[in-house]
């Protein structure tokens, strides 16, 4: 698709040609994709707009359409991505905020506002764009949030969002190695964990989607059975939680049960595992005893 092509088509014209040019492609929601693009290339709804396109416009927009046939994700081709009721700065080398997550940040502040302390302390690990550490900060305004991230490259877009997501409120941001930070954080001093940790297995991670190969590999790859980072989220991460805290983590559809197991060998109780709105096991939440 060539600017020449579509200049000076009417939205809806461009959009069947933009959506018949990404289905050949193989984009999955090719619809959805088709009016992003036109979106972002237009800056306007084209269910809302009746002008023909301009030749500038045509052009950006057969750029974009060639980078999302190349399988980019949309999330990087635009910049940015709404979570929950904010928007995140996101690009190549962090992981998309996905809606499936929502459910996590849902879960946690449920677990806040039931045990009602005014100004928790939050950890969330792994936290790449900040997301779910943002999520809770958005909805439990008091909460002490820090969101804890190793990759040099998810740290540039956490820091922008931790600084700019929320107007008016701001989370903290370490530089640390998640599978080694426990060693170093003081015990008892948070009042919940949350994390959605990489959890892919190796099968998995051979058998990725084009989008998702174009994320970066840290942040999917839970080891051979993809159970590497809950094995240390249950474990020495517990000494980090006050008694009565909560461990809160997002798992992958099939990882119920052995999420579940790791969290009775290590003493926590109160399991309870929750879906998302798609029907799936996603959050397992855990209770270190009092």
């Amino acid at each position: 698709m060539t600017e020449p092509q579509l200049a000076g088509l009417a939205p809806r014209a461009a959009l069947r040609a933009v959506r018949a040019q990404l289905e050949a492609a193989g984009v999955p929601d090719a619809g959805f994709d088709a009016r992003e693009l036109y979106r972002l290339a237009a800056g306007r709804d084209p269910r809302l707009d009746a002008a023909p396109l301009p030749a500038a416009a045509a052009a950006r927009l057969a750029a974009l359409t060639a980078r999302r046939c190349a399988r980019e994700p949309l999330q990087y081709i635009a910049g940015q991505w709404d979570f929950l009721d904010f928007t995140l700065a996101v690009g190549p080398g962090v992981l998309c905020p996905r809606a499936d997550s929502e459910i996590v940040c849902e879960t946690a502040l449920e677990l806040l506002r039931a045990a009602a302390r005014p100004d928790p302390a939050v950890l969330d690990l792994c936290a790449g764009t900040g997301c779910l550490g943002l999520g809770v900060k958005r909805f439990y305004p008091g909460a002490r949030v820090t969101c804890v991230e190793n990759s040099p490259a998810a740290l540039g877009y956490l820091y922008r969002n931790a600084a700019g997501a929320l107007p008016g409120a701001a989370v903290d941001v370490c530089e640390a190695d998640v599978l080694a930070a426990w060693r170093a954080w003081p015990a008892g001093s948070a009042d919940l964990i949350l994390s959605n940790p990489p959890y892919l297995t190796a099968a998995e991670m051979a058998a990725l989607q084009p989008e998702t190969a174009r994320e970066p590999a840290c942040a999917l790859d839970g080891g051979p059975d993809g159970l590497a980072f809950y094995r240390c989220l249950t474990g020495p991460w517990q000494r980090v939680l006050r008694p009565g805290g909560w461990l809160v983590l997002e798992i992958g559809c099939a990882q119920r049960q052995a999420v579940l197991a790791l969290g009775r060998q290590n003493g926590w109780v109160n399991a309870a595992c929750r879906r998302d709105y798609g029907g799936n096991d996603r959050v397992i939440a855990l209770q270190k005893p009092e």
